[in-house]
Order: C-alpha cells, then structure tokens, then sequence
C-alpha cells in the first residue's frame, strides 16, 4: 500500500455534529503530517479553503475517509477501486456494514493503518455490469427491477452461455460477498464471507417456489435477458443506473478491480454479523 501524504474526506452532510468531527479529523490528520483534501460541501461546512468535487477525491488522494452510512461510502467506492485507493468509512449512519469503524475508534484505525498493520485491509471484489454500451462497476449489487406498475418482471437467465432458468418475479439481485449482507439478504439470501471467489444471484419474489438464491463461482459470466416488462430498471449499488428496454441483456462478472477497505483493529467479520444483526 503507497505511503499515506494525502487523506480525502466525503461526507453525509446532514450527519449530526458534523463540522466537530471534522475539525477534529483534520487535526488529527495534520499531527501525522497527512494534508486532508475534502468534498466540497464538506469544504463549506467548516469554510475550508479548498474543496473539490467527490468524484475527483480519488484521483488526488493516497486514501478516502468516508464519514457517513453505507449509502455515502458506495457512492465513491467505485472510483477509489479503480484508483486503487484505500476507502476507511466512519460510521455516522445506522446499520454501517461498509461504514464499520465507530467514531470513537477512528484514530486508533487510523494509527493501524499507518503503522502498516495487514489484519485491518480487507480486499473486497468488484462486479462489472455492461448494458449496451454502458458498463459500470460495482461494490454491492447490480439489482433488475420493476418500476411503479406492481406487475412481474419476465426474464432469461445465463451462466457461462448456458440459459439456467426462465421465470417471472419482481426483480433479481446479483451481489458480491460484500453485498451479501445488503439487499440480498432481505431477499433471502446468503452471508458470503467476503474474501470468499463468489457471489450470489437472488430472486426477488420469484413466482415460483424452487428458485432459490444460488452461490456461484465468482469466475462465471452471468447474463440476464429482459424477456418483457412494462418498466424495469437496473440499478448499481442503490446509486445508479438505467432504464431497460424488453430484450436488453446485462452481463455481469467480476472485475479486475478490487476495493481495499479499511476496518477497525478492534473487530472481526464475526464481531460486525454479531454488532449489526443483534446475534448476541
């Protein structure tokens, strides 16, 4: 991992006591001899200097501070993976899957982090999703779904060429092992631990009671046909996307990209299912 000069800060703006805890990051930044490059509407929060938009965080920063809920660190996620720039999210929203470091453990990951400490860099896997000429990339899930009409979805579904199944439902999930944990286990779906070479597609009321979520090798092509449908769109990681039109075929795999995601010294996979999902 490069050497850390230069630290990027996207923000919720809403968050609660936002500008304290940015003030506070900053000096805490500065004491390490780190320049802190913040988001704009973080930038005029506090009447800093300089700010720039957050998809340019990324392209200057040795790494990005995300101090929000998950919704905040996917909408950058992408960038810094292709970028190859660590992503540490601070969680200032609710449930925080992705945002897992408390605020109160911020410095103490911080500290990790720059003393060099491998057990809190997670290398989490990436999907591609091309859709005519349009080709995105992914940390959590590439979602198919109906529009405001409550009507079923038709479509094919393919694995490496070969059509697996044809079925009506509301729409269908395909998630990373990181994703795993998000909208497709609302569906139904499986934990994937995440360094784990697969992902998940997940039916969302399919109707039909033998598709199950299924586990599949993370080396597979997976191609969905839009058989017909009045509205459906396809959505990547809750943020963004397009309409489909009846026919389109999306193709979704791994990437070679990959997002280094860093997690606080004080907890586990095990401690987050435990923390999150109230295991006890």
């Amino acid at each position: 991992m490069r050497k850390i000069k230069r630290a990027g800060i996207v923000i919720k703006p809403h968050a609660d006591n936002i500008k304290q805890i940015l003030r506070e990051a900053i000096e805490f930044l500065n004491s390490k001899g780190i320049e802190s490059i913040l988001e704009d509407v973080a930038a005029h929060k506090i009447d800093y200097p300089t700010g720039l938009p957050r998809e340019s965080i990324p392209t200057v920063a040795d790494m990005v501070i995300v101090f929000g809920g998950d919704g905040t660190l996917l909408s950058v996620a992408h960038l810094a993976a292709l970028h190859d720039v660590p992503v540490m999210g601070v969680n200032l929203g609710r449930l925080g899957f992705l945002t897992e470091v408390p605020l109160d453990e911020m410095k103490i990951t911080l500290e990790a982090l720059l003393r060099g400490e491998s057990k809190i860099v997670s290398q989490r896997k990436m999907l591609s999703a091309t859709l005519g000429e349009n080709r995105y990339y992914c940390l959590n899930d590439v979602v198919i779904n109906k529009g405001a009409l409550a009507r079923m979805i038709r479509f094919a579904i393919f694995i490496d060429g070969k059509q697996i199944a044809c079925l009506r439902a509301d729409g269908l999930i395909i998630s990373t092992p990181t994703g795993s944990t998000a909208y497709s286990l609302a569906a139904g779906g499986p934990i994937i631990y995440p360094n784990l070479p697969a992902f998940v597609i997940s039916p969302i009321c399919p109707h039909t009671l033998s598709f199950r979520p299924m586990v599949i090798s993370s080396d597979s092509l997976v191609e969905v046909q839009l058989l017909a449908s009045e509205e459906v769109y396809l959505t990547i990681d809750g943020q963004r996307g397009q309409q489909m039109k009846s026919h389109d075929r999306v193709r979704v795999r791994c990437c070679q990209h990959e997002l280094t995601l860093i997690s606080s010294p004080k907890r586990n996979f095990f401690d987050l299912l435990q923390e999150k999902l109230g295991w006890g």
